[in-house]
């Protein structure tokens, strides 16, 4: 999964509850905006994103929006006005499921280990026969 906001988390930037508030006003992504196929009718949104998938631009333009670059942004708004920066999930990174303490019951942290079998990780703490069992 990208770290980067998808066409899902744009479009619910114009949900109907903050449809008012929003309107006219411009999306920022610094990253990538991806398609999701699970958003049947996108908006009409004006979209300022590093870089678009063409699945995701072509169904912006599709719905009457615009896509525009961080040139043309800092030209239109130099201060921001009117936009709404977006960003995706921190937690996405892959160093993030390592957090914790691998090993120790209920904990799901991922362990850094070349292989997954009863050789690796299962020695001391794992088994009662290996001294004791966490």
């Amino acid at each position: 999964p990208s770290p980067w906001p998808g066409l899902e988390a744009v479009v619910s930037t114009q949900s109907t509850g903050k449809l008012k508030q929003r309107e006219g006003k411009t999306v920022v992504v610094v990253g990538t905006i991806t398609d999701d196929k699970r958003i049947f009718d996108v908006p009409k949104l004006k979209v300022c994103a590093l870089r678009l998938t063409e699945g995701a631009r072509s169904r912006i333009i599709k719905a009457g929006g615009s896509v525009i670059t961080f040139e043309q942004l800092a030209v239109e708004a130099p201060l921001g006005q009117n936009t709404i920066i977006m960003q995706g999930r921190r937690t996405r990174r892959e160093a993030n499921r390592h957090f914790g303490a691998p090993g120790l019951p209920n904990s799901h942290a991922k362990p850094f280990v070349r292989l997954r079998s009863r050789n690796h990780e299962m020695a001391r703490g794992r088994r009662k026969s290996r001294a004791y069992k966490a």
